[in-house]
């Protein structure tokens, strides 16, 4: 029997050093960026009601997800958590790695990179006490494709695969389809029977349909084992359901969500450096694939068009399922991960297929050497400086959100050591009076002073002034971070307490009447001084 020394060495001669590179460069570049948040305790405003939570999210739909969790507990603790979320997503970064058979090092630590640097990966760490979570599924997206590709029969452990990962994370099934549909697109491209590719393609699909028939089938049975129904939270229990606006009327919020959020999202590109760099990556892309149409006579042949339409109609489609599957989901950058999956294929197919007609590069030199350093070569370069460029400018932007977030914390705080002490010193206060509170900042008496809306205005969880939006929020927050336990009313009883005439004509505060006593209740008005 070999020791675990020997066993160490034995499987250290398996593994690629391509893989090591993805893995390391994840690893040390998503610690160089992330590291300030995972080495604090700054939540957002759903992190203060998550500081313990067992993620038992079934009427989500995330049967799994209280499983993905349980790694590190089910405590809010964002350095391990963070940890275990960057190793899941170095993982990714080796699926991928194999799944584009990526050669050059170069290529592996550009591609791994832009996926740990992405600023939807960021917005994650603000939810963090569900990272790990959320990045495993991304693994199980990924690994799903590389199963299809790799073994005949992989479709069926890769259907199993994406099962568990929608079981987690409905938002990562874009993940999936969109490599599977590149992986289709290099089987039309490169050599081999069309028999033979028809069969791979179909793999593909297999493994879809099966994985999504897998994941209804688990989550129906659990639902009925736990005697629950899906919640209405994000459009769950509308799930599938397109009879609100319509099946035209969804295919077109896919296309006009698709449009805006890529050209005006401020997430792909936010200042002239990165918007440079997407055009650079976008023309590289254009350039190959005018290349290998001229030098492949693809331009003669009808398929050419057809695949091409496919292309343009589909991708948007498979990018934004979620409006699908949830049309009336709020759709934040939590789910728009998919989208760094066009900048990792730019830079793939401009690396691999930028050598001369017909061929297929294995790395820069190779290709430098084939088209003697000529147009391929300054593609290679061009794809890989705009890359760098990208990688950089959303390392800043993801600091800058983490920043924002940090005084988000400082401000709640200031604000609820004042409020609390108004509370303590009212008349008529004892620990346990009922509190009725709205919860919301009022902006006439607190005006905005957030600096980075125009860098976090579309990071949900980072961006804003305050993590106060209902009075949940205040009694978490006092009770996690000032020791305060408060009694607040449930918003069911705020009711009729938010129209009657003494609760209309308090000030707000910090004003003099903004905290009172009324028939036993302690009234705190938060909001503004003049409403509807």
């Amino acid at each position: 029997m070999l020791t675990p020394m020997q066993t160490l060495e034995k499987v250290n001669t398996k593994i690629k050093p391509q893989w090591k590179t993805a893995f390391l460069s994840t690893l040390v570049i998503g610690l160089l960026i992330h590291m300030p948040a995972l080495l604090s305790d700054i939540p957002n405003h759903d992190g203060l009601d998550s500081m313990y939570f067992d993620q038992n999210m079934i009427t989500s739909g995330r049967w799994f997800l209280t499983v993905a969790c349980g790694f590190s507990s089910y405590f809010s603790i964002p350095w391990m958590i963070g940890l275990l979320g960057l190793l899941f997503l170095a993982g990714t970064s080796v699926v991928l790695t194999e799944l584009l058979e990526l050669k050059d090092k170069t290529v592996v630590c550009l591609v791994s990179g832009l996926l740990v640097a992405f600023p939807a990966f960021a917005s994650t760490v603000a939810y963090v006490f569900t990272l790990d979570g959320y990045m495993l599924a991304m693994f199980l997206a990924t690994l799903s494709v590389l199963l299809v590709k790799k073994f005949r029969y992989g479709f069926l452990a890769g259907a199993v695969c994406l099962a568990f990962s929608v079981g987690t994370y409905q938002a990562y099934l874009s993940f999936a389809v969109i490599l599977c549909v590149y992986m289709i697109v290099r089987l039309l491209i490169e050599q081999g029977e069309w028999k033979d590719k028809l069969r791979k393609v179909c793999r593909y699909l297999l493994m879809g349909v099966i994985g999504l028939i897998l994941y209804v089938v688990v989550l129906s049975v659990l639902l009925a084992v736990q005697g629950k129904e899906l919640a209405s939270y994000q459009g769950i229990s509308g799930m599938g359901n397109v009879a609100g606006t319509g099946l035209l009327g969804s295919i077109k919020n896919i296309y006009i969500d698709f449009v805006s959020f890529t050209g005006a999202g401020n997430i792909l590109f936010n200042n002239v450096f990165s918007g440079l760099a997407v055009a650079v990556l976008a023309v590289c892309l254009i350039v190959t694939v005018v290349r290998k149409t001229i030098g492949g006579k693809w331009w003669k042949k009808l398929t050419f068009y057809a695949v091409l339409l496919l292309l343009a109609l589909g991708l948007p489609v498979a990018t934004n399922l979620i409006l699908i599957i949830s049309p009336d989901v709020t759709y934040h950058l939590l789910m728009r991960y998919q989208w760094v999956l066009y900048l990792i294929i730019a830079v793939d197919f401009v690396s691999r297929y930028a050598g001369k007609q017909n061929t297929v590069c294995a790395d820069f030199r190779e290709c430098m050497e084939r088209t003697g350093g000529c147009v391929s070569g300054w593609l290679c370069w061009a794809a890989s400086v705009a890359a760098v460029i990208l990688i950089f400018n959303y390392a800043v932007t993801d600091n800058i959100a983490y920043a924002n977030l940090e005084k988000k914390y400082e401000k709640t705080y200031a604000y609820c050591v004042r409020l609390l002490d108004r509370i303590e010193q009212t008349e008529g206060y004892y620990q346990g009076i009922p509190i009725a509170m709205i919860g919301v900042v009022g902006d006439e008496q607190f005006p905005v002073t957030d600096i980075t809306g125009e860098f976090t205005g579309n990071m949900i969880g980072m961006n804003g002034d305050s993590l106060l939006y209902t009075g949940a929020n205040y009694e978490a927050f006092m009770k996690h971070y000032l020791g305060a336990t408060l009694n607040f009313l449930e918003p069911e009883v705020m009711n009729d307490i938010y129209y009657s005439d003494e609760y209309v004509e308090m000030d707000s505060f910090p004003g003099k009447n903004s905290v009172k006593v009324v028939d036993g209740i302690m009234y705190v008005k938060t909001e503004n001084k003049n409403r509807d």
